[in-house]
């Protein structure tokens, strides 16, 4: 991914969503609210995410300090998953994307941020293979994305382990049949 591929990307989501707009985290006074109430929620096993996540809220992604600091690829990934969020969320209404993905914390029933983050994820997959190949869906990969699903990280959204290892692995082989 050079960097004229990742700018190319930049304006096409900026055409989309033109009051979008990038932020560090660590400049924002809400996401050091959010931090600290996840901290409290999950009994402070969510540390993480100020540093190790990235977020989006309508079309403002929020992200680490290490942003600028990241390869172009990594950068264009991040911001195609984002992106899903961001169209999710015109689609579903503001309210309504927010309301099904945040304020369903019975953790085990958390089907719309579930919902939402498989959609995303399976963008961020297709990204992968598509700047680093298919030698890039290795065990760590799988591992990492279900623990986003069930862990603290996303308040144990899908507990069940084997339907999201199952989910990735699906994902995984239509993309590479492809």
């Amino acid at each position: 991914m050079t960097k004229e591929k990742y700018e190319a990307l930049l304006e096409e989501v900026v055409r989309e969503f033109p009051d979008f707009r990038v932020v560090k985290k660590s400049e924002s006074r809400l996401m050091g609210a959010i931090d600290r109430f996840l901290r409290v929620i999950t009994l402070g096993k969510m540390d993480a995410f100020m540093t190790g996540f990235i977020t989006t809220l309508g079309t403002t992604i929020y992200v680490t300090d290490t942003w600028d600091s990241a390869s172009y690829a990594t950068r264009a990934i991040t911001l195609r998953h984002e992106r899903v969020h961001m169209r999710q969320a015109r689609e579903w209404g503001q309210f309504l994307f927010s309301f099904f993905y945040i304020f369903f914390l019975p953790t085990v029933w958390a089907f719309g941020r579930t919902r939402f983050e498989k959609e995303a994820y399976e963008e961020s997959l297709r990204a992968y293979h598509e700047y680093y190949g298919s030698k890039y869906f290795t065990q760590a990969l799988k591992d990492d994305i279900v623990r986003h699903f069930t862990s603290a990280e996303y308040f144990w959204a899908w507990p069940w382990k084997r339907s999201i290892e199952k989910w990735y692995d699906d994902v995984v082989t239509g993309i590479t049949k492809v």
